[in-house]
């Protein structure tokens, strides 16, 4: 999965809104989704990604087993309760919105994961997720393939909580790049090659 990692430049040059809505938060890992398409799909990928119902492992065992062990270790250390996610410990990304981006759509909210979303473009789409341990946005865009086409790239983004969520982060690093994101990028493309097929079928 390296060759579908991408540098930090190919999202801090782009032209993104979510620069001027998210400037205190730190980027993490910026991947190219398998996602060919055209020039006005990007709708097509957010519904994927919000109705998927695989959720932030991907459907992967090794990533199901994972994100069980986190979620129960959450659960014991207080880590996902109400009061510390978003509305509660940290305000909503919405609340720094300019006037157009509030105006025009928020897009969906995840099924499968607790993203909510914070705005929607013909090219950018963000969500947001927070706990005690940090605050973080999932950025989806949708660009020009270099050959003619287009495809999605994600960006994660994050402000740890702290020194515990600066911690936090790094322990779980090697788990993303072993087990989260190799699963997630498999899912998202078997999904989409699924969907491209069944929309081209109609």
């Amino acid at each position: 999965m390296s060759d579908l990692r991408l540098s930090s430049t190919d999202h801090t040059f782009r032209p993104w809104r979510i620069h001027d809505v998210a400037d205190d938060f730190r980027l993490e890992d910026v991947w190219v989704l398998p996602t060919p398409g055209g020039p006005d799909d990007l709708h097509h990928l957010v519904q994927q990604m919000a109705d998927g119902d695989d959720g932030p492992h991907g459907g992967n065992p090794v990533g199901r087993f994972l994100f069980a062990v986190r979620w129960k270790l959450g659960a014991l250390l207080g880590w996902d309760k109400q009061d510390s996610g978003v509305g509660g410990r940290v305000a909503t990304l919405r609340d720094r919105l300019p006037d157009d981006l509030r105006e025009g759509p928020q897009g969906p909210d995840l099924v499968g994961a607790p993203f909510t979303s914070v705005f929607q473009t013909h090219d950018e789409w963000a969500a947001e997720y927070a706990n005690k341990t940090m605050h973080g946005v999932m950025h989806i865009g949708w660009v020009a393939d270099g050959e003619g086409g287009y495809r999605g790239q994600m960006a994660v983004l994050v402000k740890p909580n702290g020194r515990l969520g600066s911690l936090y982060m790094l322990a779980i690093k090697p788990f993303r790049y072993l087990g989260v994101y190799p699963a997630l990028m498999r899912s998202i493309g078997r999904e989409w090659r699924e969907n491209t097929a069944r929309r081209t079928a109609c």
